[in-house]
């Protein structure tokens, strides 16, 4: 135990007195080369899952919000609305609440002018009725208006449409998927509900990147439910906004502790994720540390020549070192504390550009993906076990040759003979 001390003591020596000698521009470049790998095993991975991550946090942020109250699976409407709501909105907990009536239906945009021989134009849409005070505070839609306005109390006959549902924004041509053309704010389009027609104009246009918004037609609740043919204890789905630190398991677990499960489907964000998506999640992961594995492998073929090439020039002096009583171990540990010291620092550098450069700059200016605002996800537990799997790659890559080069004959060494 005490040789392994003394061997550890002599080695932080040298290893500490050739770090500070050593060529200050060779020092840069390996530091930098560790910089740029410890960069490689976070930001390449972290992007890849902030592509699906934007996408998650604008669904809770514009649909779901942090608990949802959906219709059972044999039911196209929630039981029992009035009492859930009441009870959502007096625990306190909970923030905000929104309810929604939707349905599915046609829209169409060329019935005044369309002959009888003329395609329609047509677009499958949700009519979404919703109550502007409760958008305002849980889903905040009228920040994503891109064209016209935001709907008004006593807009009758107004609504909005999402991008998804006008060609100009969805230039797709299928027949299984139709988009409307030539509708801009103030158009005149009917909306088809089974046999029933209604004509209302549209207001505004938003967007969002959120399927379940971005082809959907909204106008005020009050008319939407008279179209649909709903009253107020029959919504279709409810989203409850929670507070600020407070746990959303608890708004769940409050409100099936009254009996609401029987009523409705109450699910927390997490739970009401597709599956598809946490598999996306995970898939995306290991295509994030497959690449990131390439850049260990660089930065371990890096260290290893360095270190190699550093020790075998000096060959003589490590020979020189053997000869006057200097263990063997002491002079490997000093190159695995070189390269350590290479690792650590590369990664100190490296943790400060993410947290305080990249990780606010992608927030501030996510990656405008098609479906999603691409951001930078970056754990700090998983960040820093990318660190210990670098200084743990550095230090094995180090290692191995200075072993190789001091487990030469001493003699040999000094002579410098091969």
């Amino acid at each position: 135990m005490n040789n392994w001390i003394k061997d550890i003591r002599i080695g932080w020596f040298l290893a500490v007195r050739q770090i500070r000698r050593a060529n200050k521009w060779t020092t840069s470049l390996i530091v930098f080369v560790m910089v740029l790998t410890f960069l490689n095993l976070v930001v390449v991975s972290g992007i890849l899952v902030g592509l699906i991550e934007g996408s998650v946090r604008a669904v809770k942020e514009k649909y779901i919000a942090d608990v949802i109250v959906s219709p059972l699976s044999e039911k196209d409407y929630v039981e029992n609305s009035i009492n859930i709501l009441a009870v959502a909105r007096s625990l306190p907990d909970v923030e905000a609440v929104m309810p929604r009536v939707r349905k599915g239906v046609v829209l169409e945009a060329n019935y005044q002018t369309r002959r009888e021989a003329d395609k329609q134009n047509t677009a499958g849409a949700q009519l979404v009725g919703i109550d502007l005070a409760d958008d305002a505070k849980v889903t905040h839609l009228s920040e994503n208006l891109i064209e016209g306005e935001w709907l008004a109390p006593g807009d009758h006959d107004m609504v909005v449409l999402g991008h998804y549902l006008l060609k100009q924004y969805l230039p797709i041509e299928s027949p299984a998927f139709t988009t409307l053309e030539g509708v801009k704010p103030g158009s005149k389009i009917r909306i088809r509900i089974g046999e029933n027609m209604h004509e209302v104009t549209v207001k505004g246009i938003l967007k969002t990147k959120v399927d379940e918004v971005s082809m959907s037609a909204f106008m005020l609740d009050s008319q939407a439910r008279a179209l649909i043919g709903r009253d107020i204890d029959n919504v279709s789905e409810i989203s409850i906004r929670i507070k600020d630190g407070a746990n959303p398991e608890q708004v769940r677990g409050a409100l099936l502790l009254r009996g609401f499960g029987e009523n409705a489907k109450i699910q927390t964000f997490e739970d009401a994720q597709p599956k598809f998506l946490k598999d996306m999640i995970q898939t995306f992961n290991l295509l994030g540390a497959g690449f990131s594995s390439i850049g260990l492998v660089v930065a371990s073929i890096t260290i290893f020549i360095v270190i190699f090439i550093n020790a075998l020039t000096r060959r003589k002096f490590i020979g020189i070192l053997k000869g006057i009583g200097i263990d063997g171990h002491a002079i490997e540990i000093a190159y695995v504390f070189q390269s350590i010291f290479y690792a650590v620092l590369g990664s100190i550098i490296g943790l400060g550009l993410v947290y305080a450069a990249l990780v606010p700059l992608f927030q501030a200016y996510p990656i405008d993906f098609p479906f999603s605002d691409g951001i930078l996800v970056a754990p700090v537990g998983e960040t820093l076990f990318r660190v210990l799997l670098l200084v743990i790659t550095t230090l094995i890559a180090g290692f191995i040759p200075a072993w190789m080069i001091v487990r030469k004959n001493t003699l040999d060494s000094i002579l410098g003979r091969n």
